[in-house]
């Protein structure tokens, strides 16, 4: 048994879903993703405002710490990435619920907070939003603006789940040093 977790959290459109993705080959544990998670749990049902896309949304993480936990009940290691809220930000607390698993199954955990430029994370997301790829259901259905890009991008000093917690400033994708980044996950899931 590997009693591990990575957490990758942090803004929207910094990068996350794509390193979990990576990081869950190059070392060979599950992850869920919080964005496709959303996709498939909403693939039969029509998300078409903000208000039903933020219900699925909670609905979402929800059944993602279900999984965890069955996974965590195992011993298994495991990644989940979403841009997880503290308390105080929306009423919303991801991070105290993901802590309390992680407590109760006696999980070490290392987390990556991924971060950057407000002003670049709104672009890439207003971006983003519009592929089809994206769906639906993770929609915003509305741009997000440099002004109300701290209500959705809220500060992660306030992010802590406990263990080792890295900040990964992705402003510019071509200075992040991933290779060192899977390395640090890698001696993490050795360690005892």
């Amino acid at each position: 048994m590997n009693k591990k977790i990575i957490v990758i959290a942090g803004y929207l459109a910094s990068g996350k879903s794509t390193f979990a993705t990576r990081l869950s080959k190059e070392i060979n544990v599950p992850y869920l993703v919080k964005d496709t998670f959303k996709a498939a749990i909403c693939a039969s049902i029509p998300v078409t405002n903000r208000e039903e896309s933020r219900r699925m949304s909670a609905a979402t993480f929800d059944a993602i710490a279900y999984v965890a936990e069955r996974l965590m009940e195992t011993g298994y290691p495991l990644i989940i990435e979403g841009n997880f809220m503290m308390g105080g930000h929306k009423k919303i607390n991801e991070g105290e619920t993901i802590r309390r698993l992680i407590e109760k199954y006696g999980y070490a955990s290392l987390t990556y907070i991924f971060w950057g430029d407000i002003r670049v994370m709104c672009d890439r997301f207003n971006a983003r939003d519009e592929l089809p790829e994206r769906g639906q259901a993770n929609r915003l259905f509305s741009a997000l603006s440099y002004e109300n890009g701290e209500k959705w991008l809220p500060p992660l000093g306030e992010f802590t789940v406990g263990g080792k917690t890295v900040k990964v400033d992705t402003t510019d994708y071509k200075t992040v040093d991933y290779r060192g980044l899977i390395d640090t996950a890698k001696i993490f899931l050795e360690s005892e």
